[in-house]
């Protein structure tokens, strides 16, 4: 869809690239002023009022119209009389995708040793379908209809010389009427996990303190302003550098502005949709951000609004074997030790 008005309309500067700049809160309210109440309400409708639609739109009777929503129905696709558990899978299957789960499975069970770098105890790739259609059982905590839901991917920081390739390791779905502060709070880094102190003697105790509880500044960058977290009293202006630094000299960024994060949601941002932004947080743990995509709330998405930011993609995670029995994971590492085989060498507590 594309405008005259470029402020509310998400109009494509590049092809294939990024939109040109328009406001969230804006286009959001076009879609709802275009759109009829039916097409956003979040609540199915009565199985007559489904008939009576299908009978028009295929131009049969409307006793035609409930027979084929019977036959076509889910439910005729289960078995009569049989109530089956669907974390089970099951023994005559001719599935091959169950078959396949099934081995993967029983060898997990059978042994610790998995044949791929990237081990996993979960199937990552399944949790978006596990918040499909997911209704909150207080309705107070039900989406509004008409509400925008926008996908982010948040890529891995960028002095992580290993992943320098851009590659995105986490797929998160934010409301649009959310604070900028949830986002930044759903995001998870190693660099807010680190532990300040020495533990070695006593690995197996819990920290007293993390990074992100003692180094809670953090700001997200979105055309032209920065958000800054000051929800604690503690958390400095981490842009201000930034900005002293691009006002020094004309190196053309102008007008740079500063605003709170907490003070504002994704309504109230204007944007590019497949275009680069920041996050950065821990000082200088930066990570980019792209908004993929914006859409409204439909039926099946999950209508919890506690569960938003919804985390719906990880990238894969390595696990790092033992050099010696290269079957556990690894707990301890050595540098220049001269009875290991490298340097730096990694082993188990075996």
């Amino acid at each position: 869809m594309a405008g005259s008005n470029g402020s509310s309309v998400p109009e494509y500067e590049v092809a294939e690239l990024n939109t040109r700049v328009f406001h969230v809160g804006s286009f959001g309210a076009l879609w709802r002023e275009k759109l009829r109440r039916a097409d956003l309400a979040l609540q199915r409708g009565a199985a007559e009022g489904d008939d009576a639609v299908v009978a028009e739109d295929l131009g049969c009777a409307l006793e035609t119209a409930a027979a084929l929503r019977a036959v076509c129905s889910i439910d005729s696709l289960k078995c009569a009389n049989k109530e089956e558990d669907s974390e089970v899978i099951p023994e005559d299957t001719n599935l091959v995708t169950l078959r396949i789960r099934k081995k993967t499975l029983e060898r997990r069970e059978e042994t610790i040793i998995i044949d791929r770098a990237c081990r996993q105890e979960t199937f990552i790739y399944e949790m978006e379908s596990h918040s499909i259609g997911k209704r909150p059982q207080n309705q107070k905590n039900l989406i509004k209809e008409g509400e925008l839901i926008l996908t982010l991917n948040i890529f891995y920081p960028v002095i992580f010389q290993k992943h320098k390739e851009c590659k995105p390791y986490q797929t998160v779905l934010v409301l649009g009427s959310q604070k900028l502060t949830e986002l930044k709070d759903s995001i998870s880094c190693v660099s807010d996990l680190q532990i300040g102190g020495e533990l070695s003697s006593q690995p197996d105790q819990a920290p007293e303190h993390l990074s992100k509880d003692l180094y809670k500044s953090a700001f997200l960058y979105f055309e032209g302003i920065f958000y800054n977290d000051k929800r604690q009293s503690e958390c400095r202006d981490l842009s201000r550098t930034i900005i002293e630094w691009s006002e020094s000299r004309d190196r053309g960024y102008k007008n740079l502005q500063t605003a709170k994060m907490e003070d504002y949601t994704f309504n109230d941002l204007s944007i590019k949709v497949g275009f680069p932004y920041l996050y950065c947080h821990q000082g200088d743990c930066e990570h980019l951000i792209i908004i993929t995509d914006i859409r409204l709330v439909h039926q099946d998405d999950c209508l919890d609004r506690t569960l938003y930011p919804l985390s719906i993609k990880k990238h894969w995670l390595w696990t790092r074997k033992c050099f010696v029995c290269k079957m556990y994971t690894a707990r301890w590492v050595t540098n220049e030790d001269t009875l290991a085989p490298q340097d730096h060498s990694l082993f188990c507590d075996v």
